[in-house]
């Protein structure tokens, strides 16, 4: 079982993060908006754009409980081309990137991910996504490419301890298990969902000497 699929950061972490930040990105939104078009042309917006696309993400995420992969990409493609000023297209690349991972198609997770690192409306779901990239990265044997995505967006913030478990599996897959144990102690003890899993790389690695 992958990282990918074992992290808590998974359908319903998106979910509740959109229940308990979903309100504050949308008022950024419309402080943005309000400053160019007015508060009467951001009404009108929020009330056609942004409730078509806030509709459209449920039912995307009606799909993804249901298992419908097909319809989860399509609605999400939707989201991303029609509605890309609002959360929703951030949120439903973040759903199709995982079901396109678990279909096995890890280049088109690979830049649904990207899409959201470069596009997204709120820190948090960029740094999420770039999570995500790192270790899909890793598991393609991308360790470069890895390294790079975390060097850019590890901040030392929420991420932190999910940004060093990713730096622990590319120095397992160098070779450098002292980096590697370094690493996972410190993604543990900044608190990381994957602490059991972690526990379980730290058991396994090499002794030294």
């Amino acid at each position: 079982m992958s990282q990918y699929e074992t992290d808590e950061e998974k359908v319903e972490a998106i979910k509740k993060w959109w229940k308990t930040n979903g309100m504050s990105v949308v008022v950024g939104v419309a402080i943005g908006l309000g400053a160019v078009f007015g508060w009467r042309g951001w009404v009108a917006y929020k009330d056609s754009v942004g409730g078509e696309a806030s509709a459209i993400f449920e039912q995307l995420t009606v799909n993804v409980d249901t298992g419908n992969d097909q319809a989860v990409l399509k609605q999400a493609g939707w989201l991303s081309s029609d509605y890309s000023s609002t959360p929703y297209a951030a949120l439903g690349a973040l759903m199709a990137a995982k079901v396109q991972y678990d279909s096995g198609d890890a280049a088109a997770a690979m830049t649904a991910l990207q899409g959201v690192v470069d596009n997204a409306p709120d820190p948090a779901l960029a740094r999420l996504a770039a999570v995500r990239l790192a270790r899909i990265q890793v598991a393609q044997g991308q360790l470069d490419a890895a390294e790079a995505t975390i060097d850019a967006h590890d901040d030392g913030g929420p991420f932190s301890g999910d940004f060093s478990a990713v730096r622990g599996d590319i120095a397992a897959a160098r070779g450098d298990n002292a980096k590697a144990k370094e690493q996972y102690e410190r993604a543990i003890a900044a608190g990381s969902g994957l602490a059991p899993l972690l526990r379980l790389k730290l058991d396994n690695l090499p002794s030294a000497g």
